[in-house]
């Protein structure tokens, strides 16, 4: 089976006419690139959780809206503009919750805007391609920086548990909640234990984040989400990094449904708890964790999914959030590229220059 450091999970194609992603719904059975190139497909992508964690996503969208405005043949520029702004709110209807998905089409919008009274429509796509190379290696830099960072809140021997799937497969490389511990392998360390909750009910603790750290070496461990508690009263862990989809600015944040029955665990139990969040998650037009829209789900996610046959009675009534709010007050810190932002969150993010 492949490192999952190995596998890019979003990279435009050599010719730059693809956007290919690596297929998550399939993993851990099955490694599977799709090369999409339509408006539909790369919705339906983003959707679907084909691509998933909310970095990879910015960088999917960065690079869909580019493949879907390169297709335009008008030469036109209000036609041309008029067209990306069609693609930039189709492709930002697929996820309400990762702030990333609006966050890199405004970025993209932002050079077609500036640059279209200097430029042609041909030179502007050129542009707006490198502008999409830049999301993705940007990506993998902050990755790299946030990694380093938890790496220096870990001891050798330390139990690490992580919940639903910040690694890798979830940025364009390295991943956040999972990057301290591949920096910790490049730094020879080989003592370190992970304990990835299953992260009901799309599995992503028990299909990537499980797949991630075993393939790349380290001593795994897999638990039910109602494992958790019992698995921190005795002992087996020492710190928790989580990811995130959206943070306000009181340090309220928005993560895979779950998290928070996570964070209010360790708080008992006097564990600390990381977010590893890129700055561009932050969104401090957000005051606090009410005001993010939560994404809900078809029940048959629920119900269906996974099972050979339906495990619930048919006609149940079935709720189904993608994402729940962990109050700041449970989080000892929240790790950025820029650096750890303590309590205050919102003074932390206004030194750490987050605007």
């Amino acid at each position: 089976m492949s490192n999952a450091l190995s596998l890019d999970s979003v990279v435009l194609s050599s010719d730059e006419k693809e956007l290919v992603i690596l297929d998550q719904t399939l993993l851990p059975n099955e490694v599977k690139f799709l090369h999409l190139t339509k408006a539909g497909d790369i919705w339906e992508a983003i959707y679907s959780l084909r691509v998933r964690g909310a970095p990879a996503i910015g960088v999917a969208a960065a690079y869909g809206i580019y493949l879907l405005s390169a297709q335009e043949e008008t030469e036109d520029m209000a036609r041309f503009l008029e067209a990306f702004k069609g693609h930039k709110d189709y492709l930002n209807s697929a996820r309400p919750t990762a702030v990333n998905l609006s966050w890199a089409l405004n970025r993209m919008e932002k050079v077609a805007q500036a640059e279209k009274g200097s430029h042609s429509v041909p030179e502007l796509k050129k542009l707006l391609l490198a502008e999409a190379h830049a999301i993705r290696e940007e990506d993998i830099a902050i990755s790299r920086s946030i990694g380093r960072l938890g790496f220096e809140l870990l001891k050798p021997g330390d139990g690490i548990l992580t919940h639903c799937n910040a690694g890798t497969l979830a940025t364009a490389k390295y991943g956040t909640a999972l990057a301290p511990v591949y920096v910790a392998l490049e730094e020879g360390w080989k003592d370190l234990r992970v304990y990835c909750d299953e992260t009901r009910p799309l599995l992503q603790g028990a299909r990537l984040s499980a797949f991630e750290m075993q393939t790349a070496g380290v001593d795994t461990t897999l638990i039910c989400d109602n494992m958790a508690s019992l698995t921190m009263r005795r002992g087996k862990i020492d710190i928790i990094f989580v990811g995130c989809d959206r943070v306000a600015a009181n340090g309220d944040f928005a993560n895979k449904i779950g998290t928070s029955g996570v964070a209010i665990l360790a708080k008992h139990y006097g564990i600390p708890f990381y977010v590893c969040a890129p700055t561009s998650t932050i969104d401090m037009a957000v005051t606090c964790g009410d005001d993010i829209v939560i994404e809900e789900r078809k029940p048959e996610e629920v119900t269906e999914m996974w099972y050979a046959k339906r495990m619930a009675p048919e006609g149940v009534k079935v709720f189904n959030p993608a994402f729940d709010v962990t109050d700041h007050d449970l989080v000892t810190g929240i790790i950025t590229e820029k650096g750890i932002a303590y309590p205050p969150f919102d003074v932390s993010f206004r030194r750490l220059g987050i605007q």
